[in-house]
């Protein structure tokens, strides 16, 4: 079964499989976002972190490639009376436009092959305004351990010394690794082994 068919699948279900509510990292960052500017919500899938950042004042891409998910996002952003700039596509092939972007935002999105991630984020470097945040968050290796969610797959696990490799060069690069218990929705439940990364370009 391709990613596609897969993720079109889960997303056909009648309920929120990642609930409604924004993901905890994301909600935390709040106080980092500016007051105005656009976001990029990557692989935004429901529309819950986009729609959050839109209630936040930001104008938000979100950004996906599952039909079924995106019809998700747009009855959430009319419950909550916001508009979100919803664009189906593929996160790893889409035309990241030039320094468009004063936040791109990266929750979860681990089903990209070492490969199609460092095209994605050479995506999101390329698309991030010089000054804008970046707000990233994955599972760690470990995650493994509590089968609660993510890939199965090592090597589509994120740490440290990945990200940074990948947006060296950016400024205020904070990490949080932690293991904690994560509700969100029915397809994230339970101890999680994860990583965060805000930085700045």
């Amino acid at each position: 079964m391709s990613e596609f068919d897969r993720w079109e699948g889960r997303y056909k279900a009648p309920e929120f499989i990642f609930g409604k509510e924004p993901n905890y990292f994301l909600a935390q960052c709040g106080g980092l976002l500016p007051k105005t500017g656009k976001a990029l919500a990557v692989a935004d899938g429901e529309g819950r972190n986009g729609v959050w950042l839109a209630e936040r004042g930001l104008d938000v891409v979100s950004l996906d490639f599952s039909p079924a998910a995106q019809e998700k996002a747009r009855a959430l952003a009319a419950e909550r009376g916001v508009k979100i700039d919803i664009v189906n596509a593929d996160v790893h092939t889409w035309a990241y436009p030039e320094a468009a972007f004063d936040v791109v935002v990266e929750i979860f999105t681990q089903f990209s092959s070492p490969a199609e991630r460092a095209l994605k984020w050479a995506g999101m470097r390329k698309a991030l305004k010089p000054g804008g945040l970046l707000i990233v968050q994955g599972y760690t290796p470990k995650q493994l351990e509590y089968g609660t969610g993510g890939p199965k797959q090592i090597e589509n696990l994120y740490t440290r010394a990945m990200l940074e490799e990948a947006f060296a060069g950016f400024r205020d690069m904070r990490f949080i690794e932690e293991e904690l218990e994560i509700h969100e929705g029915a397809g994230h439940g339970g101890m999680s082994a994860v990583i965060g990364l805000t930085a700045r370009k």
